[in-house]
């Protein structure tokens, strides 16, 4: 049996790959193309384990991982877990790699929030994920997950596969459960360039149509976790940053015109701005406490994420206006990647995956890393968890 299926449209380069790094126990399959959802459907056909753990490779997982990470299925109801997600962080980080660590600082803090109060999340991850592999293996899941259409017919096969999976589990009354102790925290790279803004508007407009299609066509969200659905799926339709407290501005000025009003209000038009101000910015920093604690030095890129929290609120509507597009706007899931996620695993590998491939006379292939992303620190990483 092999405990790592991957399926690539260049299996012979995975196939040395391997082979130089001596992984023994990799089944590599052969996809027509390059389409996430088909390669998934066609790994499922090969596991025969009761749990199938998805995987992208752009991700970094600490030794004892899984046995954390399959835990709670000791529960019979839990029908998926995911991990809790960092990103890798470079010796010298830049603004952009600091506000890919703050998208995913706030990500996790919402949904380990709503898992704990109802079970809700907005979004299983699809960079790592456990499944029970009856749920996948079905064949009603396989048939739709692969021809999935939204609205006048879109087709999803190119995006949305962590959303369907998420509402597909819902559906059918499963629990996800988010196992967050720090030894199921995987690592992963984000883009590290202004392309980082593209990744930014697939994702938003990935959540408008998963959003819509969950309160609106699902429906099921609404009985089963009340408080995700208010926390998370109908904020979706909150105006912009910046509208409410413009608003909010505006009559707080306008209270003061007859004087103080009333005891409760504090004594001045100034006082009362400033105290505002504060808790503007409180509202946020706060799910980013516990990052600054760790790195106080990314607090001088607290500017420019204030500043990209109202350019999101555009990247938001510019989503919406461009819902009907399902192309990859950030990074490309590349060989050398794979590569390093395979370095990883084997301990005491002696030469990194990118010297292979460049060997095997893919140079392209090493130096297309996420359209920016550092590949020396990929594979120090590699290095080091090997």
């Amino acid at each position: 049996a092999k405990a790592v299926i991957i399926v690539t449209p260049k299996p012979d380069v995975v196939r040395k790959v391997c082979a130089e790094l001596g992984l023994h126990h990799f089944g590599i399959l052969k996809a027509p193309k390059a389409n996430k959802r088909l390669q998934m459907i066609q790994g499922i056909e090969h596991v025969k384990t009761s749990i199938t753990v998805f995987t992208d490779d752009d991700v970094f997982w600490p030794k004892p991982f899984l046995l954390y990470l399959l835990a709670p299925f000791e529960d019979p109801s839990v029908g998926a877990v995911g991990p809790t997600i960092t990103l890798e962080r470079p010796e010298k980080p830049n603004v952009w790699d600091f506000l890919g660590a703050a998208y995913l600082e706030r990500w996790q803090f919402g949904i380990a929030a709503t898992s704990n109060i109802d079970g809700g999340i907005q979004c299983l991850s699809g960079r790592t994920c456990a499944i029970r592999s009856a749920i996948v293996q079905d064949e009603a899941f396989k048939a739709t997950f692969a021809n999935e259409k939204w609205f006048f017919g879109i087709p999803l096969s190119k995006a949305d596969d962590d959303n369907y999976v998420t509402r597909w589990l819902v559906n059918h009354g499963w629990k996800i459960k988010i196992q967050s102790a720090p030894e199921a925290k995987m690592t992963t790279v984000l883009e590290s360039t202004p392309a980082f803004i593209g990744q930014c508007i697939r994702w938003y407009r990935t959540t408008w149509r998963s959003n819509i299609t969950s309160m609106f066509v699902d429906k099921r969200i609404w009985r089963d976790q009340p408080w995700c659905s208010y926390a998370l799926h109908l904020s979706t339709f909150n105006p912009p940053s910046g509208t409410f407290e413009c608003i909010l501005s505006y009559f707080l000025f306008h209270a003061y015109d007859q004087g103080r009003p009333s005891p409760m209000f504090p004594p001045t038009r100034m006082t009362a701005f400033a105290l505002f101000a504060i808790w503007m910015v409180f509202a946020k920093t706060v799910k980013l406490l516990p990052h600054f604690f760790q790195y106080p030095s990314d607090l001088k890129f607290l500017p420019a994420m204030y500043a990209f929290c109202y350019f999101h609120g555009l990247i938001k509507i510019y989503a919406l206006l461009t819902i009907h597009k399902t192309t990859w706007n950030g990074g490309r899931m590349s060989l050398t990647t794979l590569t390093d996620a395979a370095s990883n695993v084997a301990a005491g590998a002696r030469e990194s995956g990118s010297s292979i491939l460049r060997k095997s006379g893919y140079e392209a292939d090493v130096k297309r890393i996420h359209s920016g992303t550092d590949l020396r620190r990929l594979v120090m990483k590699s290095d080091s968890s090997g």
